[in-house]
Parts: C-alpha cells; structure tokens; sequence
C-alpha cells in the first residue's frame, strides 16, 4: 500500500519556509525519537544546506523510543557535518530549557549579542513542534493537538531581548519513497488517519514488534508469538479483548486501534521502530546508499 499524504497548505508553507530561511541563523528540526530517518522530511536538509545552515536535530519522545536504538542515532547524526543531535522530550520543561544553549553552541557568531538569534522549528506533522514552541515561551501560543498538520502557518516571536523563534507548520513531502516509511509515519501518527487502514498500519506495526520487542507483547497482551506474524498478531488482540462483531467474527479495526494506541502511548514500552543498522539494510535491498534518498529540492528565495 503506497501511502502518500500532502495537503495543499503545505506546499504554500514549504515555499515560505525557504524564504524565512534565508535569514534564520539555526534550524531546529524535530524529528520522532522512534523513527528518525523516516520521520525526517528531506526537503528540510536540501533547502537548510542550500542556505548553509546549521542543524539542531531533537530526537522528541525519547522517553517512548528505545534508549539503545537513540544512543546510536545520536552517533549517526553528530558525525554528519553542520548537524548537533540532541534526544529529549519536548514535553519536559528542564528539556526545553537547553534547547536554546545548544542553538547557541552551533552559531557561536551571534554570542556577541549584537543581533538576535534566529531559530527556526521545522519537522513533519505531529512530532512535537507546537508542544517545543510553546514550552520555549511558557505559554500557550501554538496549537497543539493528537491530529497531525494542527500548525497552518508560521508564527515568529520574540524569546527575551537575544532571541527570535519561528514556528512553522508540518512539511511532509510529495511522495514517500519507502513503504515501510510510510507505515511506520502512520503507526506513529504523523499521516492523518483518513489516509490510511489501520488495519494494514498495526499488522505492519505487529511484524516490526513481534521481530524486535517479543517479550513486551507478552508482557501486554499475555499470549505465546509462536508462528505468528503482524496480521496474527492483531486477530490475537481481537480475540484476547473481546473485540467481536455479530456472528461471532473478530474485529480487526478495532483490535488494530487497540495495539497503534499501545505503541503512540508508550503503553507497550520503549520501543524504536528503526535503527541505523536497519535503515542501512532497507536502502540495500532498495539499492540506495544511506544518505542517497533526499529528494532534490533548490533552495527558494
């Protein structure tokens, strides 16, 4: 199932986002802790190296993802050049009140006080964006919301006399190469749910855990994995709690909202969806280098 979600107000903000970036100084790109790579809209890296700017990536909800899967994306990320990779949880004041000395420390040209530093929030919907903006300015001035896409249009505020911060609403982009990345968007909520079955979602969802993190659905649902596969997996769910329909039949949407609430909540554990060594895997058996699947998007001005 190809799974492909662009609204069009997002194709009149990744234009405004080009121009705003012609004079941000650092890039806060948010990506989900859970799955990094696929959570990372790589028309952000082509248009922030086309200006030449530097990036804070925050790895948000560390505190669901694996903590061993985010120790080895931070490596991965802090080798690239221009890139600080930082894993917190943006909704964790004592977080938040370091985002702004990491900025720093990547634009050591506007210490000097003379002008402001401008920091600029990108991301894909529904990784965390309003919820950092609003943390940095302790007080409620982005929307936030379960639902990806809340954010519509770009907001820049002041952050004390030093400092400017501009949010700006999800990018997705045109196409999604990888299916699993599309999946792995949708278990995780960043693709709105009219776009997709969920269904297909959790038994997808199912292979990657039942592969990876056995013993949490054990420990959750209280049946053997033996033999079973992602489609399995949610029947199991099903019939374990009592999700029937008249006949006696199983019903697998309602099973399958069961195990993708299990996962977006933390419910099921610490769980990471993707890892370096993974994602290295997938681009092999799809024959692209790591690194070689950005889109290649000019910078607008």
């Amino acid at each position: 199932m190809a799974i492909q979600w662009f609204p069009g107000h997002m194709s009149v903000a990744r234009k405004k986002a080009a121009e705003t970036m012609e004079w941000i100084d650092v890039v806060i790109e948010v990506v989900d802790a859970r799955l990094p790579e696929a959570s990372s809209n790589p028309m952000i890296k082509t248009l922030r190296e086309y200006r030449q700017r530097p990036a804070l990536k925050i790895l948000n909800k560390a505190d669901l993802a694996d903590p061993a899967a985010t120790k080895a994306w931070l490596d991965f990320y802090n080798q690239q050049k221009g890139v600080k990779a930082v894993a917190l949880s943006c909704k964790k004041p004592a977080d938040v009140a370091r985002v702004t000395g990491y900025c720093k420390e990547i634009a050591p040209h506007r210490n000097d006080n003379t002008k402001q530093l401008r920091m600029m929030i990108m991301g894909i919907p529904n990784v965390g964006k309003s919820t950092l903006m609003n943390a940095l300015l302790k007080k409620r001035v982005a929307k936030v919301g379960d639902e990806p896409a809340v954010t519509k249009a770009q907001q820049s505020f002041d952050l004390g006399s030093a400092m400017t911060i501009t949010d700006t609403p999800g990018l997705m982009w045109p196409k999604i190469q990888y299916e699993s990345d599309g999946y792995m968007l949708a278990a995780s909520h960043a693709i709105g749910t009219n776009e997709v079955m969920e269904e297909e979602v959790a038994a997808f969802l199912g292979e990657v855990l039942i592969a990876r993190y056995p013993k949490l659905l054990t420990s959750r649902y209280g049946f053997a994995l033996d033999g079973m596969d992602g489609p399995g997996l949610v029947e199991a769910v099903a019939r374990r709690r009592g999700c029937l329909v008249k006949g006696g039949g199983v019903d697998l949407e309602k099973a399958a909202i069961i195990v993708l609430d299990d996962y977006r909540s933390g419910t099921l554990g610490r769980i990471s969806l993707e890892t370096p060594e993974t994602r290295a895997a997938m681009l092999a058996s799809a024959s692209i280098e790591p690194g070689g699947e950005s889109e290649k998007v000019k910078g607008e001005s």
